[in-house]
């Protein structure tokens, strides 16, 4: 099995999924200490449910047992449906059986790939000293 990880707030840039899907991530594993009492309810779930249909993997989403948790602990289908759900405020352990044959390519296959291309590099250019590990990277370094 080959597993996508994502942590906190990247559950806020689809396009980072995505990306690991493409890589061939056949699940995701979510993990977070999403307990801040200002962030509207609901909205974490619902990223959650997303990620999950719009790339056609499961979700398995670990948050802290706190009681001001706004993402909770749960499995996730492929189809967007929630499989298995800890509640918020008690330490769990969630079973349940997943079938990998559910996930699937079929909606990313319809992405219009003229509209949007996304390029991840490996890392900056080593022969430009301006642009190696370690440097804040000049503008002209991502054109490279």
């Amino acid at each position: 099995m080959t597993l996508g990880v994502q942590i906190c707030r990247e559950i806020r840039f689809p396009e980072q999924w995505q990306h690991l899907a493409d890589r061939g991530a056949q699940a995701f594993i979510y993990l977070t200490h999403a307990a801040n009492p200002s962030e509207p309810a609901g909205v974490w779930c619902s990223h959650l449910i997303s990620r999950a249909a719009e790339n056609q993997r499961f979700v398995l989403a670990a948050n802290v047992a706190d009681p001001r948790q706004h993402c909770p602990s749960r499995v996730v289908s492929p189809r967007g449906e929630v499989l298995a759900e800890a509640a918020a405020s008690q330490t769990a352990v969630i079973r349940t059986t997943i079938d990998l044959d559910e996930s699937a390519d079929w909606y990313l296959g319809q992405r219009r790939q003229d509209l949007l291309k996304l390029s991840y590099p490996a890392r900056y250019p080593r022969q430009d000293p301006e642009c190696g590990p370690g440097r804040v990277p000049s503008p002209s370094c991502a054109l490279r």
